[in-house]
């Protein structure tokens, strides 16, 4: 089930369902997920190459790219601590507080689009909102370009990634650059996946039922893939709807991106990967027990009361999603030169 992950959003599905088979739990398991990669997948329009990888990885951690100086991607998006920041709504530009619970960084490529409502097609996409969102980091792309060509080590840097290029500081390239770091963020060799590959003793007994009752009660229709989610959109609150605390009513998810009436209320489903890391759950981010991400999940998506028991198999199962977090040194960053801009924040 979601985060920030229990869906925002799951499926319509029978509660019903006939139980997996003991002996082919693995085999049906196959048919529904795939393991997470070793290696980062090829991006289109953007080839890897370690001069843009250095550089993607500086930008991300690097606060200027925001008008006060002091807030980067891995300020919401920690990657040390599960490629989020832990809080309900991340804390932007002035102490604001945004709308959404931050989504994990952590394998996020292999999303279908990013953000809640998708309106971000991918990452390089992605890069570019929180820059200019004045709830965020509160800066204009204009300004992002003056910051780094006012230090020499990045205009070096931006040549290197991106040769051939008559002015390779730009606002583009910035975004290619992130996302191009982002996709080696990648979280392998979780329980789960040694599972999925064959070692049969790399879940738990509680696990297995666990996933058993995962795939049988219908999560898996919605957290399924690589990603366990991520792949589509799904209204949250298909046989009820969560209270408004867990489901602000003015927040009408996909539909401010398509105007479609029957996009209300409609979120992406999110990655579970590395749940455990990830709390607070759900987009409105008001549920710290993944118990209680589990049980509501049951209530609101597939319309059945999971038993305590239930509940706890699920969960267990869902820690068996956690994989190796990527050893990420941080970056030494240029330092200013007289014509870079000064902090504003206000």
């Amino acid at each position: 089930m979601p985060r920030k992950l229990l869906v925002a959003g799951a499926v319509l599905m029978l509660a019903g369902g006939m139980a997996w088979a003991k002996d082919d739990l693995a085999g049906k398991a196959n048919r529904l997920f795939k393991p997470i990669p070793a290696n980062a997948p090829v991006l289109k329009d953007n080839p890897a190459s370690p001069a843009r990888l250095t550089l993607g990885k500086m930008l991300y951690f690097e606060p200027r790219l925001s008008a006060s100086n002091l807030i980067s991607c891995n300020t919401c998006h920690n990657v040390g601590m599960g490629g989020v920041d832990l809080q309900e709504t991340s804390v932007g530009h002035g102490w604001q507080k945004g709308p959404r619970n931050a989504p994990t960084v952590l394998n996020s490529v292999f999303n279908v689009a990013q953000f809640w409502d998708g309106r971000a097609k991918d990452l390089a996409e992605q890069a570019k909102g929180p820059v200019q969102a004045s709830v965020e980091m509160n800066n204009s792309p204009a300004q992002v370009v003056t910051t780094l060509k006012s230090m020499p080590e990045y205009v070096k840097l931006f040549s290197e990634a991106f040769p051939g290029e008559k002015d390779p500081v730009s606002f583009q390239n910035m975004a290619k650059a992130i996302e191009l770091f982002e996709a080696t963020l990648l979280t392998p060799d979780a329980a789960f996946d040694r599972y999925l590959m064959g070692e049969e003793n790399a879940l738990t007994a509680l696990q297995k039922e666990g996933l058993a009752l995962f795939m049988d009660k219908g999560c898996s229709s919605c957290h399924n893939g690589v990603n366990i989610g991520g792949l589509g959109y799904f209204p949250f609150g298909v046989m009820e709807a969560p209270s408004a605390d867990v489901r602000p009513l003015e927040d009408k998810g996909r539909f401010k991106v398509t105007n479609t009436s029957s996009d209300q209320y409609v979120f992406k489903a999110p990655t579970l990967r590395n749940l455990d890391l990830t709390p607070p759950y759900f987009h409105s981010g008001k549920v710290w027990s993944l118990k209680e991400a589990v049980s509501i999940m049951g209530s609101v998506q597939l319309g059945i009361k999971l038993s305590d028991e239930q509940v706890h198999k699920i969960t267990a199962f869902l820690h068996s999603l956690t994989g190796k977090q990527p050893m990420v040194i941080y970056p030494i960053l240029p330092p200013n030169s007289g014509s870079t801009p000064r902090p504003m924040l206000k």
